[in-house]
């Protein structure tokens, strides 16, 4: 048998991470600032994310949701305090499109109705709702959910008024920071009057912090940015590390019943140890106010670029469109100075999505290779 050849591979095999540093077979080490799609908040092996995992590993490492299971209340528990959503609820999953996939069916379920509305540039998912609202129409299969969706420009306050009051809408989605889509976002008093026009009309308004969430944009979410609160969260990717979970922050207004849904491995006992232990070190270590200021030292920096046309984003989540396709200086920055950056559906943007624990020293390392990298690729 031989892999589903779906993934585009680089011609690198780490085997050994440290920090925001990795290493392959022969030793060589490169420089991590794409986190394996922002997946990597506190730093690849991290000691006390090891320690958590190998002591509750020894204990237990799994077993249903039929029993209860004191790690999923402790990990409430320290999510809402550290995020400010302490009076909410969380369901547990695994990843970022089941998030998505369940913060849709509880809209739908609250509301009694059908439609959702989603920005131009989203990406939400690749499972069967997430990717109805996802705007690339190449991962789209014949079959989806399409014809419930409303797509809309961002940044359009007269579009959304016009859409949202239509009343037949069970969601928006709104990304606070679009990954995927070239680090586009909200403005602040776009999602102010998105949060007053979902009160208005009785739609659940869904903020989707997967890549921004967990102080990547220097705060814990992206959308507090803008002195706003959500119905639904959905959360993934720097939730646990590398360890597979997710989940869905769920505002005190929704009723659950049993049976509305269900997941078989969600909120295991190791992956609940793993996110723990995210959040421990986020806090022990001032993590999300180290993004905010490393994410301002960078963006200083490569505004001063000429080769770069701008700079979009927040914290250590920020977007580099340049003059010319990005695809070149991404494999120019990974061959020739072996630092890993990330690349868009625009093609023109250059993703930073590093560990939000990365060092002066490391940010000093990227700018230098990219200042050169963009002239030696355009020398050609």
């Amino acid at each position: 048998m031989k892999l589903f050849d779906v993934y585009p591979l680089f011609d690198i095999a780490p085997v050994r991470a440290q920090g925001a540093k990795l290493w392959d077979a022969e030793g060589n080490e490169y420089l991590d600032l794409y986190g394996g799609h922002a997946v990597i908040s506190i730093g690849h092996s991290h000691p006390h994310y090891v320690q958590r995992i190998e002591e509750q590993l020894h204990k237990m490492g799994f077993y249903s949701n039929s029993v209860q299971n004191p790690l999923q209340e402790e990990l409430a528990s320290k999510l809402g305090e550290l995020s400010g959503y302490d009076d909410y609820s969380l369901f547990l999953i695994n990843s970022g499109a089941e998030a998505i996939e369940n913060a849709l069916k509880l809209a739908s379920f609250h509301t009694g109705r059908e439609g959702v509305v989603m920005v131009d540039k989203a990406f939400h998912g690749r499972t069967s709702a997430a990717v109805a609202i996802t705007d690339n129409p190449k991962i789209k299969a014949p079959l989806n959910y399409s014809q419930h969706v409303k797509q809309i420009p961002l940044n359009d306050l007269e579009v959304l008024t016009s859409v949202l009051r239509q009343q037949d809408n069970c969601a928006l989605v709104l990304e606070s920071l679009q990954g995927v889509g070239g680090v586009f976002m909200p403005e602040d008093e776009y999602l102010k009057a998105a949060r007053k026009l979902c009160d208005e009309t009785g739609t659940v308004l869904v903020m989707d912090e997967i890549q921004a969430g967990y102080g990547r944009s220097g705060k814990f979410f992206g959308h507090q940015h803008a002195g706003i609160k959500a119905d639904l969260i959905t959360i993934a990717k720097g939730m646990g590390n590398g360890f597979p979970i997710g989940g869905v922050m769920i505002g005190p207004q929704f009723e659950a019943w049993y049976g509305m849904l269900g997941t078989t491995f969600g909120g295991n006992h190791l992956a609940c140890a793993a996110a723990l232990a995210v959040l421990e070190v986020i806090e022990s270590e001032n993590l999300i106010p180290k993004a905010a200021s490393m994410g301002a030292y960078l963006k200083q920096a490569l505004v001063a670029m000429p080769e770069i046309k701008e700079v979009r984003g927040r914290g250590l989540m920020l977007g580099m469109e340049l003059h010319g396709p990005a695809k070149p200086i991404r494999a120019h920055l990974l061959k020739q100075h072996h630092i890993f950056t990330g690349s868009s559906s625009h093609a023109n943007t250059l993703r930073l999505l590093p560990p939000l624990n990365i060092n002066q020293s490391q940010a000093d390392q990227f700018l230098t290779a990219l200042a050169a990298s963009l002239k030696e690729v355009k020398r050609g």
